[in-house]
C-alpha cells in the first residue's frame, strides 16, 4: 500500500463557518461538511455531470449538487435511498495543529451506476424516403379546439410532402406535450447544460423528449408553424426553443454536432405585422443548432396592426389557394435541400470554432 499522503486544508476555524465547504487538495476537488459538532470529507466531483458538490447544500446528512439535485451521503458517499450503488469517493480526516488534514491515498472507490437513456445513443440515419417533421406551436384549449392558420398551413405542407414528395411525415403539436419549461441549468455552468437534456434524464414525466427524438435521430426535415404574439413567436415556441439549448449546447461542451444533415423552414402566421423580426429569430436559433435552410426558408401572412377580425383572417387562410401552395412549395423546397444533402454526407460531426461564440470551455479558477 502506497504510504498516506496527508494535505494541509486550512484552519479548522474555517470549515465550521459554514455546513459545506468547498476545497483542494493538490487537484483534488474535495467536499468538507460540518455536522453536528464531526467533519465528513468526500470528492467534491457529483457522479452525474461533474458538479461541484462542495458548492451545494445539505439536506440532512446528504449533500445536494448544485447543478442538479443529485445527493450523496456525507460520510460515506453513499447516494441517497435506493440509489446507494452511486458513489463518490469519501476521505480519511484529521486535524491537527488547528487545521484540518484530509489522506488523498484513502480514497474510496468512485462508482457510477449506468442510467443509459435512449437520446444518448449515437445519430445514425437509417435509409429510406426523406422524412419531414411538422413542429406546431400554437397553443389553445385542447378540449375547445379552434381555427388555427398556421396548424391549417402546416399540416397542408406535410400532406403535400407525403403524397407529391413520398415523404415520411410526422406531426407533433406542442399543445398536445406536457413538459417542464428550462429551469436555467446553462446559468450555473456550460457544462450543467447536458445531453439529453437533465430534466428529461430526470423527470419521466416530461414528454419534450418526443421533440428531441425526433429532431435529432429522426427527421431530415422540420418545418416550425407558429402565430405571432404581440410581435414575437408564441409562447410555446419559446418554452421549447429555451429547452432546445442542451441541442446546441453539446457544440462549445463537447464539439459536437448532433443536428447533421437537416433542413428548417417556417409557417409564420401573424394577426399583426412583424413577420420579418419573428422569423429572423427562428432563422438564428435553428441556423445555430446545425440546420439549413433552403432558398426562401418561410412562408408568412399577415393583415396587418389594423385587422382585429380574425374570424375573417381565418376565414381568408382557409379559402387562399395562394397560401396553401406556398406551403405545399415550402416543403418541396425544403425536402429537395434535405435530398441533396443526403447524397452528399456533408454535415460535419465537429466544428472549426474560430470566429464562433463556442469556444472551447476556460479552466475554471479555483
Amino acid at each position: 500500500m502506497p504510504d498516506a499522503q496527508w494535505f494541509d486544508l486550512g484552519p479548522v476555524e474555517r470549515f465550521k463557518e459554514r455546513p459545506l465547504s468547498h476545497a483542494r487538495a493538490g487537484g483534488t476537488a474535495l467536499a468538507v461538511s460540518w455536522l453536528h459538532g464531526t467533519f465528513a470529507v468526500v470528492s467534491g466531483v457529483c457522479n452525474h455531470a461533474g458538479g461541484p458538490l462542495g458548492e451545494g447544500r445539505l439536506d440532512g446528512e446528504y449533500l445536494v449538487c448544485p447543478w442538479h439535485n443529485y445527493k450523496f451521503h456525507r460520510a460515506t458517499g453513499e447516494g441517497e435511498p435506493g440509489f446507494e450503488e452511486d458513489r463518490v469517493p469519501r476521505f480519511e480526516h484529521k486535524v491537527s495543529g488547528g487545521s484540518l488534514w484530509v489522506n488523498l491515498t484513502s480514497a474510496s472507490a468512485r462508482h457510477k451506476t449506468a442510467h443509459p437513456h435512449h437520446l444518448a445513443r449515437p445519430v445514425n440515419r437509417k435509409p429510406g424516403a426523406v422524412r419531414v417533421l411538422g413542429l406546431s406551436t400554437t397553443a389553445m384549449d385542447a378540449k375547445n379546439p379552434r381555427f388555427s392558420a398556421s396548424d391549417e398551413l402546416l399540416t397542408h405542407a406535410l400532406e403535400s410532402a407525403a403524397s407529391e414528395l413520398k415523404a415520411k411525415t410526422k406531426l407533433i403539436k406542442l399543445n398536445d406535450l406536457s413538459f417542464r419549461t428550462c429551469e436555467g441549468y446553462y446559468s450555473k455552468h456550460m457544462r450543467a447544460c447536458t445531453w439529453p437534456c437533465s430534466i428529461t434524464q430526470m423527470d419521466p414525466k416530461d414528454q419534450l423528449d418526443r421533440v428531441y427524438e425526433a429532431l435529432v435521430h429522426w427527421a431530415d426535415v422540420v418545418l416550425v408553424a407558429t402565430p405571432i404574439r404581440w410581435g414575437a413567436a408564441s409562447s410555446l415556441y419559446h418554452k421549447m426553443v429555451e429547452r432546445l439549448n442542451c441541442v446546441q449546447n453539446q457544440i462549445p461542451t463537447r464539439n459536437r454536432v448532433l443536428i447533421q444533415n437537416k433542413v428548417a423552414g417556417f409557417i409564420i402566421m401573424g394577426g399583426q405585422d412583424n413577420i420579418q423580426a419573428v422569423a429572423g429569430g427562428m432563422l438564428g436559433f435553428f441556423g445555430e443548432l446545425g440546420f439549413r435552410f433552403p432558398q426562401f426558408p418561410y412562408i408568412a401572412h399577415s393583415r396587418g396592426w389594423s385587422a382585429e377580425d380574425m374570424d375573417r383572417n381565418n376565414e381568408l387562410v382557409q379559402r387562399s389557394a395562394e397560401l396553401h401552395e406556398g406551403a405545399a412549395a415550402l416543403a418541396s423546397r425544403a425536402v429537395a435541400l434535405a435530398r441533396g444533402l443526403l447524397a452528399e454526407e456533408s454535415a460535419p460531426a465537429s466544428i472549426h470554432r474560430g470566429g464562433r461564440k463556442a469556444h472551447r470551455e476556460a479552466a475554471r479558477a479555483e
